[in-house]
């Protein structure tokens, strides 16, 4: 449930905030609103997981999804997508960080290997 309440805490952030977000960070604003905008079905999708007997491959979604979002957002920069400046780059990196961090304690707390059982 943590995760879905990120994800709708920074979604909120990031829709209500990317115009003045963008110019501080070097992040395309359009890249930051729609970005805010997808974690909201996300944050749906990760609360019912949570909510109810939860499929394997449910549980498997919400963790590649997290691992994902977390490569994208070193490898938008990385690979000349964006150029954010050095604020940025933290804002990027950091959010990453905390995402790949959730994945991996959903993976252990579901006692999931997604390697081998996905």
């Amino acid at each position: 449930m943590a995760d879905a309440l990120t994800c709708t805490v920074m979604g909120t952030i990031l829709l209500a905030g990317s115009a003045a977000i963008s110019p501080i960070t070097h992040i395309p604003q359009p890249l930051l609103h729609y970005a805010g905008l997808s974690l909201f079905p996300i944050a749906t999708f990760m609360a019912l997981t949570v909510m109810a007997s939860t499929p394997r491959w449910a549980v498997n979604l919400v963790i590649l999804g997290n691992l994902l979002w977390a490569v994208a957002s070193v490898l938008l920069p990385a690979g000349g997508f964006v150029a954010p400046n050095a604020l940025g780059w933290f804002v990027l990196i950091g959010q990453a960080a905390i995402v790949a961090l959730l994945a991996k304690l959903e993976r252990d707390a579901s006692g999931n290997r997604l390697a081998s059982r996905a």
